[in-house]
């Protein structure tokens, strides 16, 4: 029996643009959409294309299959060395500074792609999110999970140290000691603990999933975009800085805003009561 063809980037990474909302899906279900350093810097692209582009007016991550996303896949290609975080298997053993490097030109660009994206990001998490993948998924702006979801810090099974920010994103959303009870123990953590934990804003059954993120998708990009993006920097800075400095950040995110057709038309749409048009400008 011949091998199936293999797939492009493309095909795996799947990416589509209609009424403002770009749907990116990753498509590897036979791996449980665990991603290659290839369709790794794909998804970093799209979503810096995403935020430059001002039709694209909010972002969708999912997946298809039994994994949203497994982590990073290490499995060896044909001749070459055993790989490892910052390894990829077609390359030689690392060199100093070499394993840092790679992180934070792979992992961690990618969930900064994801937070420094200027549109709403909404995760559509429809299976198992390990790892980097869960990582991912935390690092949206908005979370649906699907019933058969769940989310594993994995890297203490694999006797690694978590990356892609999983420290700072996890601390922030449980707290220090949940954090560490989640990374030292690496348990499974099913979307209905998820919830609870507030890991995720929803959970829905698996078969309106697509239906609950499209909901969201579309509220949001019926919504004044510049002034979400203004409010996605300010909410993400703001266990960051000191009182002073986020009451500085904040004014002068309201004074940018007011230079934006939108935020004009807010107010205008407030006075004349009448419902507000957005364009996303």
């Amino acid at each position: 029996m011949s091998e199936a063809p293999e797939r492009s980037l493309e095909e795996t990474v799947r990416h589509s643009l209609s009424g403002g909302v770009s749907w990116i899906t990753l498509d590897r279900p036979e791996a449980l959409n665990a991603i290659t350093a290839d369709q790794r810097d794909r998804l970093i692209s799209l979503l810096r294309q995403a935020s430059a582009d001002p039709d694209t007016r909010v972002v969708v991550l999912t997946a298809t299959g039994r994994g949203f996303c497994t982590g990073a896949d290490l499995r060896p290609r044909p001749g070459a060395g055993p790989a490892g975080p910052g390894r990829p298997a077609e390359r030689a053993e690392p060199g100093p500074g070499d394993v840092a490097r790679t992180i934070r030109d792979g992992a961690q660009a990618l969930i900064a792609a994801v937070l420094d994206c200027e549109k709403p990001v909404i995760g559509a998490v429809n299976g198992i999110a390990a790892g980097i993948g869960a990582h991912l998924a935390l690092a949206c702006d908005l979370v649906v999970a699907a019933e058969s979801a769940k989310f594993i810090e994995i890297f203490a099974r694999r006797g690694l140290v978590p990356d892609g920010g999983g420290a700072h994103l996890l601390t922030r959303l449980v707290g220090v000691h949940k954090a560490k009870e989640l990374m030292f123990f690496a348990d499974d953590v099913p979307a209905a603990e998820a919830l609870a934990l507030g890991l995720v804003n929803r959970v829905v059954p698996d078969a309106v999933l697509e239906k609950s993120a499209r909901e969201w998708a579309g509220r949001l990009a019926a919504g004044p975009t510049r002034a979400l993006a203004l409010t996605k920097n300010l909410v993400n800075h703001a266990l960051e800085v000191d009182r002073a400095t986020a009451f500085r950040q904040e004014a002068d995110a309201v004074e940018l805003n007011m230079a934006t057709h939108d935020g004009q038309e807010g107010v205008r749409a407030f006075v004349e009561r009448r419902a507000p048009e957005f364009t996303g400008r």
